[in-house]
């Protein structure tokens, strides 16, 4: 079905394209990848970690518009047709470059949507491990992105460098702030272990020094072994809780849950506040390590 879907979303965003073609050839005029002016950059930011990031360092010299809305699956996400509009007018496109389900079925369609538009590829310089998209979950990550947005505003609109520089100098305090808060509130437990839905977590996991155990392997359901294989290793480390994204269907982390004689604690794998949501995160995460 997926697949399905995804054929006639691709043809319908040819269509799109066309007409959006048909319309510059009668005479309007396509947009520019620099800034003249007073004007803004006009940016998509393909999730919505991705967006704080760019409002954060961009300020009010950009105008962003997510990609893959709050609470949609940038694993399943399709364009809608005013994305494809604003596409056509936009001056820049930010993916994150992991390995995002749905940047590597639609990245293609979505350039050829606009061969002027700049792109800024988020992962340049961080280590994909075992082919995990999640990045933006490492803080540490988090600040190469910044950077790497930083980077490309400064070569698209050197008239407010200073402005961008100002802003991006104090993000990356804050977030080497960050940083140092989580490393301080998970640290010094003996437990290093949290059982979670949608393996979403793994850099955070890396960089803090704990064990993650999904439920979900591949995008796909667990399967009656793997339910029973989550549940022992909950009772093996004395795990009380299941976490998961306030996003996603949870029977089956209500399911283990219950099986522990636990709950299930939601974190948000897609903030649109990066910095005040990691911070939850490492203190949900750490009622299990306590």
């Amino acid at each position: 079905m997926k697949n399905s879907k995804t054929i006639f979303g691709r043809f319908f965003l040819t269509a799109i394209a066309a007409l959006l073609l048909a319309g510059l050839l009668a005479g309007c005029t396509p947009g520019t990848t620099t800034k003249t002016g007073g004007d803004v950059l006009k940016i998509i930011a393909s999730i919505t970690p991705v967006a704080d990031f760019v409002k954060q360092i961009g300020g009010d010299k950009v105008e962003v518009t997510i990609m893959v809305p709050a609470g949609a699956s940038p694993h399943t996400y399709e364009p809608t047709t005013s994305q494809m509009v604003f596409i056509s007018e936009a001056d820049v496109f930010i993916k994150v470059g992991s390995g995002v389900d749905y940047e590597e079925v639609w990245m293609n369609d979505i350039i050829d949507m606009n061969r002027d538009m700049q792109l800024i590829d988020c992962s340049e310089g961080i280590e994909i491990i075992n082919e995990d998209p999640h990045i933006w979950t490492s803080p540490l990550n988090a600040r190469q992105m910044v950077q790497n947005i930083y980077n490309g505003l400064m070569g698209l609109d050197s008239d407010n460098a200073d402005y961008y520089q100002s802003n991006y100098e104090s993000y990356v305090s804050e977030l080497e702030t960050l940083h140092s808060d989580i490393t301080n509130i998970l640290g010094g437990y003996d437990n290093r272990n949290f059982l979670i839905y949608h393996p979403s977590f793994a850099y955070f996991a890396s960089e803090y020094d704990l064990i993650q155990i999904p439920i979900e392997h591949q995008g796909k359901e667990p399967t009656p072994k793997i339910i029973q294989d989550c549940i022992d290793q909950a009772h093996e480390h004395n795990l009380n809780y299941v976490f998961a994204s306030p996003h996603e269907t949870d029977a089956y982390a209500q399911t283990i849950a219950a099986e522990i004689s636990g709950s299930v604690l939601y974190i948000d794998p897609l903030p649109l506040s990066y910095i005040s949501n990691m911070r939850d995160v490492a203190e949900s995460i750490m009622l299990e390590l306590e």
